[in-house]
């Protein structure tokens, strides 16, 4: 059973939402059963951060401040994530988790993880993923090496959701209480936010066709494509418009790539130019990428000049 609860750390700290049973840590955001897009897209729609979950648990007590911190975070290895439409993304992440002498992060009501999330910080984000319970292994007697993975599922995103994202590391002592009610002044809780950042990305696609095949020395060559995007919105895939594309050629006797020219892709995400003919290669379209969209280059096409 997943459990959110807000709670208050001490010492005028953040309003955390941290509070998670090991076995079956938010692998989400507040958002429908799995598997049921439209309706997760509905959820996602109308909530606005934590304080939109309708099932924060109604606890007690005040949490005290555990003596823990989360730093080296790798969130992907450091890269930004794309995602498509359809696979889950299984995102990898790593932390080491520092920690005093009398924290058993061993124990096994104790939770540690790394929370994506969309917004200005951890306690007022808009969306966000958690990492499962992560594993870790001491490397000192207040220190540890731990990884984790975040499963993020197309069918929860919209297209707003594109862009700049964070993350948090938090961590939880539940002490022997029930996890499903506990007794929150013998409860640990401990966060450290914006330990990294990152673009989450609407996973990009890039053809080309150049023609006609073979053609004479000299002549014309028409080469046309499309590029095209995720969108989260409806999970298919549409036309990326007016974006700058790169024409590109490399002899059929080298490893190099030279653009040959810039052009931009229509209101469909068609793009289509000309240039003549002069030795035996590739033709492809190369894409830069955007913030909300990851650079794309499609497989060269061969032309045989005669």
């Amino acid at each position: 059973m997943r459990i959110r609860a807000t709670v208050a750390a001490v010492s005028g700290a953040l309003a955390l939402s941290a509070l998670v049973a090991p076995a079956a840590l938010a692998a989400d955001g507040p958002k429908a059963p799995a598997g049921v897009a439209p309706a997760n897209k509905a959820a996602h729609s109308a909530s606005t951060g934590k304080a939109a979950f309708s099932s924060t648990a109604d606890a007690e007590g005040t949490p005290y401040a555990l003596d823990a911190s989360f730093s080296n975070v790798k969130v992907n290895k450091g890269k930004n994530i794309p995602v498509g439409t359809t696979n889950v993304v299984k995102v990898p992440v790593s932390f080491t988790l520092n920690h005093g002498e009398d924290v058993n992060i061993h124990a096994a009501d104790f939770v540690a993880g790394i929370e994506l999330y969309r917004g200005a910080t951890f306690e007022d984000e808009i969306w966000w993923f958690d990492s499962n319970v992560a594993t870790c292994s001491d490397s000192s007697t207040t220190a540890a090496s731990c990884t984790a993975t975040v499963e993020i599922d197309p069918a929860d995103l919209l297209n707003e959701d594109a862009g700049a994202w964070k993350a948090a590391g938090f961590a939880v002592a539940f002490n022997g209480e029930d996890q499903e009610n506990p007794n929150l002044d013998n409860v640990g809780v401990a966060v450290t936010d914006k330990v990294a950042a990152f673009n989450l990305q609407r996973y990009s696609k890039l053809t080309v066709n150049a023609a006609p095949e073979p053609v004479k020395k000299g002549k014309t060559v028409t080469v046309t494509g499309k590029l095209s995007r995720a969108n989260w919105d409806d999970n298919q895939y549409h036309g990326y418009t007016n974006q700058p594309v790169k024409l590109q050629f490399r002899k059929k006797s080298s490893s190099t790539y030279t653009t040959l020219k810039t052009i931009k892709s229509n209101s469909t995400g068609e793009l289509k130019t000309t240039t003549p003919a002069t030795v035996d290669g590739y033709f492809r379209y190369s894409f830069a990428g955007t913030t909300t969209t990851p650079a794309v280059s499609a497989a060269g096409d061969f032309v045989d000049v005669q």
